[in-house]
């Protein structure tokens, strides 16, 4: 499970649960953890320490910076000050990372994928030093809200009957999310360090707000993304550790109706649709 806010309640839910955590930092928090070593030793004390009888896997240092706030000159040395307080606190099991989406890539087709935007490449270069995973956003909805005219809905959907892209390699690409994943590998490869790996942090698709926001939509893409994702991408076979966005609609979200409807469940805790893990 991946929790953006650090909540007493949700995290006393999980305690003991043995579920594994992605902690966000919040991105309201980097400039200060970038700041100095000692207000990253208090964040950990605050929010990792204090939590005992959580499995945290990965503490995602900024999200989808700066979308979402924040400014992208803080993600490194905010990553490098939580990393070094874990150590000093004897949590250094604990993987160090920051969550993106891809528009820091560009290239087409996957095998042609560059980070886009600069202050990539250092991270990259440090979560390789440090054993730890990129975390990537990964969208074939928004990616085909963005280009109607060239990316095929079944392609997004995982139900396209065929091949669709093939790569300047031989890869052959039969759904979208394969393709994001793996420009995002090239994009790793391209700057030096394609040792790191990715774990899919963000999936999803909403069921209501649009024409293809539907209820068959979301639970197809969702169905389909868990039985998909044992099987690696064609340039990286294997499972992929990846999360489902959301666990909730958030009908009290702000934007666009398509941002409060990507829940699994409803606020009232019913399922939004049945789906099968």
């Amino acid at each position: 499970m991946r929790v953006y806010t650090v909540n007493g309640d949700t995290l006393q839910a999980l305690s003991g649960s043995g579920i594994g955590l992605i902690l966000d930092t919040g991105n309201g928090q980097l400039a200060s953890l970038a700041a100095s070593a000692a207000n990253a030793d208090a964040w950990v004390k605050a929010n990792v320490q204090s939590d005992q009888g959580l499995t945290i896997k990965y503490i995602a240092v900024g999200n989808e910076v700066p979308d979402q706030g924040g400014n992208t000159s803080d993600i490194l040395p905010a990553m490098k000050n939580v990393h070094d307080a874990l150590a000093r606190a004897s949590l250094g099991g604990i993987k160090v990372s920051t969550a993106v989406h891809s528009g820091v890539t560009q290239g087409f087709p996957p095998s042609r994928g560059t980070f886009s935007a600069s202050h990539m490449p250092p991270i990259a270069q440090y979560l390789a030093s440090i054993g730890a995973p990129l975390l990537a956003n990964i969208y074939p909805y928004f990616a085909y809200k963005g280009d109607t005219t060239n990316i095929r809905l079944d392609y997004a959907l995982f139900t396209a009957p065929g091949t669709v892209v093939t790569d300047d390699n031989g890869n052959r690409y039969q759904n979208l999310f394969d393709a994001l994943v793996d420009t995002m590998y090239s994009a790793l490869e391209s700057a030096g360090n394609g040792s790191v790996g990715i774990v899919v942090s963000e999936s999803g698709w909403p069921s209501a707000g649009d024409a293809v926001a539907t209820t068959d939509n979301a639970r197809t893409y969702n169905q389909n993304l868990i039985n998909h994702v044992s099987k690696g991408t064609p340039k990286r076979p294997g499972v992929i550790e990846a999360y489902i966005f959301a666990m909730f609609d958030e009908n009290r979200k702000s934007g666009l109706e398509t941002e409060k409807h990507f829940g699994l469940f409803n606020p009232n805790q019913s399922p939004a649709y049945p789906i099968s893990f």
